[in-house]
């Protein structure tokens, strides 16, 4: 347990600091808070036909108002936090790289969800909007990652000198 914990804290400091530098900034973040931007307007627009996109701002055009998808918003951070876990568990590479792709399209999808919420949420009551967007969803996304990593931990083989054989 302390081995995992010791290098959950390292993958996550790593990933923390590449996350942190310029270029990831422009040639990885910035483009995929983009197109969760742009793929939050599309869900929108499939029943609001007056939202638009344009970079990381999602905008009614009736009221004018937008959200803008930052940094701790856009889903990276509770990724890494996931990515980290999985990493730092004793399990068959095949098993984390299956827990990372699907942990990550879960993180994202119920980030969408949040997004969109807020969007709404937004333009009916500001202090909603905030009470929101800082304390419940903040915690939903972690709780997300927390469920995510203990389901996949319930699916990993158990390992060989525990499993039981029948006679």
């Amino acid at each position: 347990m302390l081995r995992f914990f010791i290098v959950f804290v390292l993958i996550q400091g790593v990933l923390f600091a590449a996350e942190l530098l310029q270029p990831v900034q422009q040639y990885v973040v910035v483009p995929f808070t983009t197109v969760i931007a742009k793929l939050s307007a599309w869900l929108v627009h499939l029943f609001d036909d007056r939202v638009i996109s344009y970079g990381v701002i999602i905008q009614n055009l009736d009221n004018q108002f937008a959200v803008s998808i930052q940094a701790g918003c856009n889903g990276v951070e509770a990724s890494i936090v996931l990515i980290a876990a999985v990493l730092a568990f004793p399990a068959p590479w095949k098993h984390k790289l299956i827990g990372i792709v699907i942990g990550f399209l879960t993180v994202q999808t119920l980030n969408l969800l949040r997004i969109i919420s807020l969007f709404y949420i937004g333009q009916w009551d500001k202090t909603a909007f905030e009470w929101a967007h800082l304390y419940i969803w903040q915690a939903l996304i972690m709780l997300d990652v927390l469920i995510v990593f203990l389901v996949w931990l319930r699916y990993l083989p158990k390992p060989a000198s525990r499993q039981t054989h029948a006679a």
